[in-house]
């Protein structure tokens, strides 16, 4: 097995952020197994709790979500990374709630972003299986649709209001007085 690498994040204006990623065909490849590890570890190393394929200039629908409290998000729960490959929702929530999101690909801002609470998804883990499961911790589903949205080439800044945006500072001092 090679040794993952951390990968180079894709900033705002790259052009594979925009576009849909490619369906991934032989799921378990070496080179996709590879290049999931590498994935994980750049998500670590950037202090994630996401990336999808398009963030390293990868047009392939593959995406990590790994929720895991840190500085930016201290009550997330605490979840090993799961890869999924060809992710898709099924059914969503009625409700949406709004809360603050941030992005690997773009630094410094966080917004004001309406997600689903609860998605079930269907996607192919990383041994070829297909996993229907139902993602019902709201922060954990966030992070799926912010990724799922990487795959379809839309950003979370597409998805909220100008004024609902913020800098990472200001996002700071929210967090700290809750």
């Amino acid at each position: 097995m090679k040794k993952p690498k951390s990968l180079k994040i894709t900033y705002l204006g790259n052009k594979v952020l925009r576009h849909k990623a490619k369906s991934v065909k032989q799921t378990t490849d070496k080179k996709i197994q590879d290049f999931i590890d590498n994935l994980i570890l750049t998500c670590k190393t950037a202090k994630g709790v996401g990336i999808a394929a398009p963030q390293v200039n990868k047009s392939a629908r593959v995406m990590i979500v790994w929720s895991h409290p840190n500085k930016r998000y201290p009550k997330a729960l605490n979840m090993k990374p799961v890869a999924m490959i060809n992710p898709r929702i099924l059914k969503k929530s009625n409700q949406k709630e709004k809360d603050w999101e941030g992005c690997l690909s773009i630094p410094g801002i966080r917004g004001l972003v309406p997600r689903y609470k609860w998605v079930e998804v269907e996607y192919v883990n990383r041994k070829g299986e297909k996993v229907r499961e139902k993602l019902s911790d709201s922060f954990v589903a966030r992070i799926f649709q912010h990724e799922l949205d990487h795959l379809n080439g839309v950003l979370f800044i597409d998805r909220t209001k100008s004024r609902d945006l913020i800098g990472e500072q200001e996002y700071q001092k929210l967090i700290k007085k809750n």
